[in-house]
C-alpha cells in the first residue's frame, strides 16, 4: 500500500479555505477511519489518498489535545533519540528512527481557529510522523534500521 500509493510520496497542498462542508466531511470520515483502526494513533489525508495538509488524531491518544490539525507546522526541540516506529501505510514494517523528544505545532482545526501546542514524548513523536506524511516523507525514508513484524516477534 504505502510504496504504490503516489500521494505518499507527493507534499500535500495547504488548505485554504476553512469552514467548508468538503473539509468538515473530510476531517469526520478520517477521524471515523481512524477510530476503526486498533492500532493507529494518528492517521494523515495521504494515507487515505488525499493530497491535503490535515492529520487527525486518535481521542485516546490526543487526550486534551484537539483532534484535527489542518495546515500543521511544526518545530523540533531537543537532542535527537532513536525510537521504534510504524505506520499504518507500512503495516508489517517496524524501524528504528530518529525523532525529537519536545515539539511545537501550530495549526488549524476544521473550521480555522488557529491554535499552538507543545508535546514531548509519544505525541511529540506522532505529530513529526504525521507532518512527514504531509511532506511526502515515510518512516522509512528516517529509519536507520528496519525489520519485519515477524522477524521482531521471533
Amino acid at each position: 500500500m504505502g510504496e504504490k500509493n503516489k500521494i505518499l510520496r507527493t507534499r500535500s497542498k495547504e488548505i485554504g479555505v476553512f469552514g467548508a462542508v468538503e473539509l468538515k466531511r473530510l476531517a469526520a470520515d478520517m477521524k471515523e477511519t481512524l477510530a476503526g483502526i486498533k492500532t493507529g494513533v494518528a492517521l494523515a489525508a495521504p494515507q487515505i489518498g488525499e493530497n491535503s495538509r490535515i492529520f487527525v488524531l486518535s481521542k485516546e491518544f490526543s487526550g486534551k489535545t484537539p483532534l484535527v490539525y489542518v495546515n500543521p507546522t511544526i518545530k523540533n526541540f531537543g537532542k535527537e533519540t532513536l525510537v521504534e516506529e510504524g505506520c499504518l501505510s507500512l503495516p508489517e514494517i517496524l524501524g528504528l528512527v530518529k525523532r525529537f523528544p519536545i515539539t511545537r505545532i501550530e495549526a488549524h482545526d476544521e473550521s480555522g481557529k488557529k491554535f499552538k501546542l507543545k508535546a514531548e514524548g509519544l505525541l511529540a513523536q506522532a505529530f513529526q510522523h504525521e507532518v512527514d506524511h504531509l511532506n511526502g516523507v515515510l518512516f522509512i525514508d528516517r529509519a536507520e534500521k528496519i525489520f519485519k513484524i515477524k522477524d521482531k516477534k521471533e
